[in-house]
């Protein structure tokens, strides 16, 4: 089974564009259940008004996740009038849905760790351990390393370089974590309007088909050639 993860957000829109997108959530919701593909919604950012997000996180679960999101990953446009502003002209409101490249967890496992066994040192005049009793551990996925000799047991510092792997490894994993999270919030800067992949209209929020560009240019090509044989 494949594992995908999407995001709805209203980009830099107003209120409308929030409300659209918690309206947006629950026929995509609706869709999915109907589709028999398993989902957790991860986040709801939600937005300054009752009943409106700014954005929404879904991790999808199931069999032809690509052919079920060539139908809904682009521009959303809503067409109606804002209940928030009532005397405001406009009445063209998009959103997007995107999908996320989600950040896989990396995991510490002591087979994907490097050991070496080096001699300890210690300053002037101190004893210096003459067996290799210090371990410097090299997590071989990552790259990061660490080198121990707190103490005099080959053993110890081992389970002490593990432990430092451990915590660096969790710093490494939020980082990414973070890198993550600021490309999702890319997303609503990057909101791209027209040609949208879904219609809805009116306050009921009712679905328009929308006429693919590709579709009217193939029918044009038909056209073109039934014109070209009775030429």
């Amino acid at each position: 089974m494949k594992t995908k993860t999407i995001q709805l957000t209203s980009g830099r829109g107003p209120v409308e564009c929030c409300w659209v997108v918690a309206q947006v959530l629950k026929h995509l919701i609706e869709d999915i259940k109907k589709a028999k593909i398993n989902y957790t919604l991860i986040q709801r950012e939600p937005g300054v008004e009752n009943g409106t997000l700014q954005s929404a996180t879904i991790q999808l679960q199931g069999k032809a996740l690509d052919s079920f999101l060539s139908h809904w990953l682009g521009t959303v446009q809503w067409i109606g009038k804002s209940s928030f502003r009532k005397f405001h002209k406009r009445k063209n409101w998009f959103i997007g849905i995107y999908e996320i490249q989600a950040t896989e967890e990396t995991l510490l496992k002591e087979s994907d760790i490097k050991f070496q066994a080096i001699r300890s040192s210690g300053a002037g005049g101190q004893h210096v351990n003459k067996v290799s009793s210090a371990i410097r551990a090299l997590h071989i996925k990552t790259g990061i390393q660490v080198l121990v000799m707190d103490s005099r047991s080959q053993h110890q510092n081992k389970k002490i370089a593990i432990k430092r792997l451990q915590e660096k490894v969790a710093n490494y994993n939020t980082k990414q974590l973070k890198v993550s999270v600021q490309n999702q919030w890319e997303n609503h800067l990057n909101l791209e309007r027209g040609n949208p992949i879904r219609v809805f209209t009116g306050s009921d929020f009712k679905t328009q088909k929308v006429t693919k560009s590709y579709k009217s240019k193939r029918q044009e090509l038909k056209n073109n050639l039934r014109q070209q044989k009775w030429d």
